[in-house]
């Protein structure tokens, strides 16, 4: 099992850094790379074509504002992209986020939340529990402990405002 991550800038480092945690705390092998769509086209082409034909099977790509990597991304693979919209700018991510949106028909780019790479962690983990079934029984598993936590919160409010 194994996931690329994507930054475009090593600034975009600490936003990223979770996914990366996550996807190796369920037992994924992860590739990440630090490779700009406009100062390292050659190298991230390069890498794209690895990814093609090293059994990658998700591809997170984080950027900001003009936020051109996803789409980059995708136009050289069809494997799932995930991209992760970052703030910094002026726009504060909604530049990135409706760049990465926006995609042509036909290169799709799945889109989460400006700062999310947690959930693109999450649903590359979820494209992978399509075809490996410890990764579900994992996720399965991850959900329950986040049911029963809270749960357990919404009992202990219960309690204090007895």
């Amino acid at each position: 099992m194994r996931v690329a991550v994507i930054m475009g800038s090593t600034s975009d480092l600490k936003k990223v850094e979770p996914a990366v945690d996550i996807l190796k705390d369920f037992g994924v092998n992860v590739d990440v790379r630090c490779l700009s769509a406009h100062r390292a086209h050659v190298e991230l082409s390069e890498f794209i074509d690895e990814c093609n034909h090293n059994g990658c099977e998700a591809i997170i790509a984080a950027a900001g504002m003009a936020a051109a990597l996803p789409g980059v991304v995708a136009s050289q693979t069809v494997i799932p992209v995930i991209g992760v919209p970052l703030s910094g700018a002026v726009l504060d991510g909604i530049d990135a986020l409706m760049s990465i949106v926006q995609m042509p028909s036909g290169i799709p780019v799945a889109t989460v939340a400006i700062n999310g790479a947690k959930n693109a962690a999450y649903l590359a983990l979820q494209i992978l529990g399509t075809s490996h079934h410890e990764i579900k029984e994992q996720l399965l598993a991850h959900r329950q402990k986040m049911h029963d936590d809270a749960r357990k919160t919404n009992e202990e409010i219960i309690e204090k405002f007895k």
